[in-house]
Formats: C-alpha cells, structure tokens, sequence
C-alpha cells in the first residue's frame, strides 16, 4: 500500500466578500442630521449627494454671520465634510487656542455656497467664502486616509491646509462636551513656515475668496464692482455684472494714445 503523506491539506471555506469602505456605506447616514435640520424648499442649501473627491480632499472655512458671527471649518473626509463652528476664527499664532465646536456633516456641495440663509431657518444668515483650498494628512501614520481617520476617532485630529489664505500644519484636539452635549475641540496652529506670533488673519482678511464681496455686499445681494475690458486679478468663481447694473459699474481706461484722445474728445 502506498504510504500516506505526512503533510496534510488544510480545507478552506469560500472566500469572503471583500466589504464595503466604509465611506460608500455611511456617507449618507452622516447627512442625515443636517438634512433634518433645513428646509430645502426655502433655503438655497445643497442638500448632498454629490459624489466624494476621487483625487485632493477639499476643506472651505465659510465666516458665518448668524445670531453670531463665527467661522465654519469644513474637512472633508469620507464623503462628507467634517464641520466645526469657531466663534473667534482660526489664528496663525501657535500660542493661541481657539476653540471650536462640532456640528453637524454637512455635503460636500457646501463649499461653493455663498450666499443668505433666509431669517427664521437653522442657520439664518450671511454666508462667505473665506478661504477654501485642500488638505492632506499632517501625522505620522503609513497610510493617510487611515491616519486622518484614526486622529479624527482618537480626537487629535492632525492635518495640512493648501488653502489662499491659510496654509501649513495645524491640529484639533478634542476636549470635551459641553451642557448640551456638544462636542468641544481646540483648533492650535503648528510652529512651522507659515506661523505668525501675534497676527490676526480673520482681521486682514475682510471678502471673499471667490468674489471678493464684503458681507455687507453679499447679505445685499450686490455684484462686485467690474471694469471694461479687465480679467486680471478675478478670482475662480467671479463673474462681470450684466445689465442696468453693470452699466453703472462700467468705467474705461484712461486714453493713452494720440487717437485714443481724439476719439474720447469726439465722444463728449
């Protein structure tokens, strides 16, 4: 008889589906508060939906003047932007701690809105886009996405802004809940190139990123002011007035050459 071998096969059951990420599985659950909280039918607020970034993750910090005026700080991670109100705005100076309070996701069509939340919805009131750009992971994890999720879970949630107005390392560290059970953070600026000991950024900083537009000037529905014939310096997202009103915004460049001023003392 054959000898039996002494090596023996191991038996294995069928191989188990791989499972779904888990942003695929619960980006629309974390919607679901916010959704809750507007009325889509009287508010110019997204609603969501849209698909997550395939490439950068996108942040926005939007100043928010409702029944009191803070900044708004959006990370988007997982298909939805993590959001945390900062009632004092960020700080360039590593010394100085701001503090910031958790809310609700919002969706990632958040970060182009600009605009007026109508009185006596949640929110209501003048919303500009102050800086927005993209962000990466600022630990020392392998993997970046995990490690951005690990700090967020965790609560010392580390990251990098490439953003127009702000940019370098910065870190929000949860600290506790407050009365009504909302989460407090601190948002601290790293020491690094871009720190600035004893500066006021919110202050230097007074329009829009994409339209330039003061929060008077947005919350009164007015276009920024345009002039003929000139692209330089508009931002993405800027666009010329047209109509009566960009008629009375409408100035001309000085006459510079010897026909210019002959047609300009004809046209009087």
């Amino acid at each position: 008889m054959p000898k039996k071998s002494s090596q023996t096969v191991k038996r294995t059951g069928p191989k188990k589906a791989a499972s779904r990420p888990k942003s695929a599985a619960t980006a629309e659950s974390q919607l679901t508060e916010y959704r809750k909280k507007r009325d889509f039918t009287r508010t110019a607020e997204p609603r969501g939906g849209e698909a997550p970034s395939k490439q950068k993750l996108a942040f926005v910090i939007q100043k928010h003047a409702a029944s009191h005026l803070h900044y708004d700080l959006r990370l988007e991670l997982d298909g939805v932007m993590k959001s945390w109100a900062v009632p004092k705005g960020p700080s360039l100076d590593p010394t100085v701690k701001r503090l910031a309070m958790q809310v609700e996701d919002h969706p990632i069509e958040y970060n182009s809105f600009e605009g007026t939340i109508p009185k006596g919805e949640y929110g209501g009131g003048t919303v500009m886009l102050w800086d927005r750009g993209t962000y990466s992971y600022g630990g020392s994890d392998p993997h970046p996405i995990g490690g951005l999720r690990r700090g967020y879970q965790k609560g010392d949630f580390k990251f990098v802004l490439q953003g127009k107005r702000l940019r370098g390392s910065w870190v929000l560290v949860r600290t506790r809940r407050d009365e009504r059970g909302k989460t407090q953070w601190l948002l601290i600026k790293h020491r690094d190139e871009f720190a600035a000991e004893g500066s006021d950024v919110t202050a230097e900083h007074q329009t829009s990123v994409a339209t330039r537009r003061t929060m008077e000037e947005i919350a009164g529905g007015k276009s920024r002011v345009w002039h003929s014939n000139r692209t330089e310096n508009v931002e993405p997202g800027e666009g010329k007035g047209t109509g009566a009103a960009a008629k009375k915004t409408t100035t001309h460049a000085a006459p510079t050459s010897a026909y210019q001023r002959l047609m300009a003392r004809r046209s009087r």
